[in-house]
């Protein structure tokens, strides 16, 4: 014998509305704290980033860094922010793609380094 069910009521283009609604509500939530923790995850990149964007500025200030240096340089900065926004892009910022921005980074950490104190600053 079956069990005693509710009725089952007719849907009314009120109720598919106010699911959709819902539905749509939980979604745009998902994607923000998604969106979110990846970026969590970056802002040692970031912070970072402005360091050595700060160490180019300031060589380029002090006369340490022609300006032919410094622009080879803020490209260089340019592509590892590139590296982070494509790691970003999904959402999810994995091992790998940490390690690769973090390698990234270190060489140009030696660069700005090299450049910095070559004595070439024409």
């Amino acid at each position: 014998m079956l069990p005693n069910r509710a009725p089952i009521e007719p849907l009314t283009l009120e109720t598919i509305v106010n699911r959709a609604v819902r539905a749509l509500v939980s979604l745009a939530a998902c994607v923000a704290a998604f969106s979110l923790a990846a970026e969590t995850q970056t802002s040692v990149v970031d912070a970072r980033q402005d360091r050595q964007a700060s160490r180019i500025a300031k060589a380029q200030a002090t006369g340490q860094l022609s300006n032919q240096e410094a622009a080879r340089l803020n490209a260089g900065q340019s592509k590892v922010s590139g590296m982070k926004a494509g790691a970003v892009a999904d959402g999810k910022v994995t091992r790998a793609e940490r390690a690769a921005i973090q390698k990234a980074q270190n060489k140009q950490s030696r660069r700005i380094k090299k450049q910095k104190y070559d004595g070439n600053n024409e």
